[in-house]
């Protein structure tokens, strides 16, 4: 089965995507792991990243696609694979179905995870985590003992400077406008699959096995 996870930031697709490739015994992959572990090992595509990223390009749609068709490819060892936080945009997933035909692959399920923006803005702006130990904490979920302080340390909590209001409807803003419409592409060719990300992790984990037929 070949599979990709769909949803905006916070939407708990990171924690859905190991959840749900351990079950189906199917190769995880994160595009943004991958672009990390290809920076890091130096390959020819990770160090044409490195060169745009350095300059504070953008790194392009081709390149994006380059790197994830090729993990693609060792998923024949495994049972499938699932794609995490890719495709981004419209041309990425047109390139990856272009790609995916000519290998003689093709989709099964595209999942959206489901979850409204004031949700989000909730989840994402209520996260702390301590600069000493790195335990982490939510506002609301999971909030310290004390106020603003860690639990194991007393140190003071901090939040992440991508994690302020501004910047979480900035990234919602632009999910909207480039990844979206990737939902209504899916939709189309009877690939999409929605289910609600609000829920305990294992109720959001059994909607998606049941939407993709298990």
């Amino acid at each position: 089965m070949n599979l990709i996870l769909l949803g905006p930031p916070g939407a708990g697709k990171g924690t859905q995507a190991v959840q749900i490739a351990e079950a189906f015994g199917l190769l995880h992959l994160s595009s943004g792991d991958i672009l990390r572990a290809e920076r890091k090992a130096r390959t020819e595509l990770g160090q044409k990243a490195q060169v745009l990223m350095d300059r504070g390009a953008l790194v392009p749609d081709d390149l994006i696609l380059a790197m994830m068709v090729e993990h693609i490819g060792r998923a024949a060892e495994r049972n499938g694979f699932l794609l995490d936080g890719f495709p981004r945009t419209l041309a990425q997933a047109q390139g990856l179905k272009s790609r995916l035909e000519s290998a003689k692959m093709r989709l099964d399920h595209v999942v959206s995870v489901e979850v409204e923006d004031s949700e989000i803005v909730t989840r994402l702006t209520g996260r702390l985590y301590c600069p000493e130990c790195g335990r982490t904490y939510h506002e609301k979920f999971s909030p310290p003992q004390v106020a603003g302080v860690c639990d194991v340390n007393g140190e003071k909590l901090l939040r992440r400077k991508d994690d302020t209001p501004e910047v979480v409807r900035q990234r919602l803003e632009t999910y909207h406008r480039e990844t979206k419409p990737l939902i209504a592409y899916y939709g189309e060719q009877g690939l999409l699959r929605s289910v609600s990300g609000v829920g305990e992790i294992d109720e959001v984990t059994a909607r998606i096995k049941e939407a993709c037929g298990a």
